[in-house]
């Protein structure tokens, strides 16, 4: 009787005890402790907290009333680390990714990849002894092996009977640099089945050397698709963009121009990768110039665009509807976008899209009410894009149409101030000015054009709106790169340039967070820290306001937020 007392006693301390014990609500937590940077307004603005209540943001102010409000919600104390907007991708292509990092990468420069660095390399022999050792460790007879990074400029002249003679028995394809060409060997003809007489009518394809450029590589692509898309590299490259997505803090990327060379299986390997619910989500624009010569005609291609988000969209893979990618000019690593000067030793520029049927793209998505983005790199490119919007706009005129530029290698202070009277925007890549300037200096542009490659102040005085993009792989997914490139101005060289184009940090930081969610037309949901969006946060081991511009590529991503769930990065 005595025990079963005592039992009682215990048991009534016990509920009493866990009464007065306050239960932790894990679907809601307070972030506070450090710098928290919303990304709203025209300036750094800082709060002491947020809450997240399950995927989405439910407070933004002082700590003290976020615990009064949330009284039972777990607590995250960034410990002076800072919080940000998830830091976002609106121009990245996860079958380059998929592609690159599971084939091999020899470029002119030290490329990351997730295990470790591919140092880059200069000159021909040197560029050819890098390939014969790929292919001598990678390389399998019936297997093509894919080596991105090649430029002339950096390596040399190349063709089909140099590869036949290093490699006769591997089917080798080089992906040049700019990803829009490619030279194949007489053993990857073979294997892929593909004939001169199927190209004969295309101009950028020289079949004695083995070289698809620009629409003939758009050509070859889809008939080496079941090679490029090789299940098992494949997911392997998929699984290691994500692994780069982690350890850059990036919540949401965009493909613009999805698919690339087959739709059915590049969406099925990207579900793949997607079902493992990685801490990012993907948003598909789809390409209009492929899906037109796909599906058979430009209205058979419209029709499958607009039944695509009811059929393929899912918890993290989003087709953005009445969004379309088209093509103008060809690349700025291949010195092959459309200049108004032209260029100097032989190089000529190239246009991606037949010039009439382009304006009929352009006109049959403008008059559906899409957002249009375009691929546009020279000033002569730029020019066509402008002078058919205007144009269109004198035609059927549309508000807020967003019209958006991508990549904006070259153009001129005119074509800004046309482009703002236009209504239209840009996501720039302003590593091309990194990467290419010096050389570029030398060769085919010369100074004056290549020092001043994507020179974004001239679109801030204008107060035309622009994000910042990778267009993965022509530069790392590394959006602090991509900032420090804008903010610094600094070549591979270690050379400061146009000095008075370089854009404020908050500027640069707009740029991969509130603006590029804008380009998507995602400015309500992404982008910044404020009541209502999604709670996707990147967390930073230092304040990028805070420390030397020429440190912002540095700072160590110490993690990201996605949709309330969190995750942290090993410090190497």
């Amino acid at each position: 009787m005595k025990l079963k007392t005592i039992a009682t006693t215990f048991m009534m301390i016990l509920l009493i005890s866990c009464s007065k014990t306050k239960q932790i609500n894990t679907t809601q937590t307070i972030y506070f402790g450090g710098d928290i940077i919303t990304m709203e307004g025209n300036k750094p603005e800082y709060v002491e907290a947020v809450v997240r209540e399950k995927g989405t943001i439910v407070f933004v102010g002082s700590k003290a009333e976020a615990k009064k409000q949330y009284p039972t919600a777990s607590h995250y104390n960034l410990k002076k680390k800072t919080l940000m907007p998830g830091f976002i991708e609106p121009h990245l292509h996860p079958l380059i990714a998929a592609v690159l990092l599971s084939g091999d990468i020899i470029a002119p420069h030290d490329w990351s990849v997730p295990d470790g660095l591919k140092k880059g390399v200069e000159g021909h022999d040197a560029y050819m002894k890098r390939v014969a050792q790929s292919i001598a460790k990678k390389g399998k007879p019936n297997e093509a092996l894919f080596i991105w990074g090649y430029h002339q400029l950096w390596h040399g002249n190349l063709d089909k009977q140099m590869l036949n003679k290093m490699s006769p028995t591997i089917p080798v394809v080089i992906l040049h640099r700019s990803f829009h060409e490619a030279f194949i060997n007489d053993k990857a003809i073979e294997l892929f089945k593909i004939k001169k007489e199927d190209f004969k009518n295309n101009p950028q394809v020289e079949w004695d050397k083995g070289h698809f450029f620009e629409g003939g590589w758009m050509a070859m692509a889809p008939k080496i698709a079941p090679y490029m898309l090789n299940p098992v590299k494949y997911k392997k490259g998929l699984k290691d963009m994500t692994t780069l997505m982690k350890k850059n803090g990036i919540t949401t990327i965009a493909e613009p121009g999805f698919p690339n060379v087959n739709f059915d299986m590049e969406y099925k390997l990207l579900k793949n990768e997607m079902d493992k619910n990685p801490p990012y989500e993907v948003y598909n624009i789809l390409n209009g110039t492929q899906l037109t010569s796909m599906k058979g005609g430009i209205k058979k291609a419209a029709e499958f665009m607009e039944t695509t988000p009811d059929i393929y969209n899912t918890h993290n893979i989003t087709i953005l509807p009445k969004q379309v990618k088209l093509f103008a000019d060809g690349a700025i690593y291949s010195l092959a976008m459309e200049m108004k000067d032209g260029y100097t030793d032989g190089f000529k520029g190239q246009w991606m899209t037949p010039l009439n049927l382009f304006e009929e793209q352009m006109n049959f998505y403008w008059d559906r009410g899409y957002k249009i983005h375009i691929h546009a790199n020279g000033d002569l490119g730029i020019q066509r894009c402008i002078d058919i919007t205007r144009s269109m706009q004198k035609r059927n005129p549309r508000k807020n149409h967003r019209m958006t530029l991508h990549h904006m290698g070259y153009f001129t202070d005119d074509q800004a101030d046309e482009m703002k009277e236009l209504g239209m925007e840009a996501s720039a890549n302003p590593y091309y000015l990194w990467a290419l300037s010096e050389k570029y200096s030398k060769h085919g542009l010369g100074p004056k054009r290549a020092k001043n490659l994507v020179h974004m102040k001239s679109l801030v005085d204008r107060n035309i709106p622009f994000s910042l993009h990778s267009d993965f792989a022509m530069a790392p997914a590394e959006p602090l790169t991509l900032a420090w490139t804008a903010i610094n101005r600094m070549t591979a060289e270690h050379t400061l340039v146009s000095q008075d184009q370089r854009i404020s940090v908050y500027t640069a930081m707009k740029g991969i967070t509130i603006i590029a969610a804008r380009t998507l037309n995602l400015e309500d949901e992404i982008g910044s820290i404020k009541k209502g969006k999604t709670a996707n946060f990147t967390i930073l081991a230092e304040n990028p306001f805070k420390v030397k511009k020429m440190h912002i590529k540095d700072i160590f991503i110490v993690g990201s937020v996605f949709k309330g769930n969190i995750h942290i990065n090993r410090k190497q």
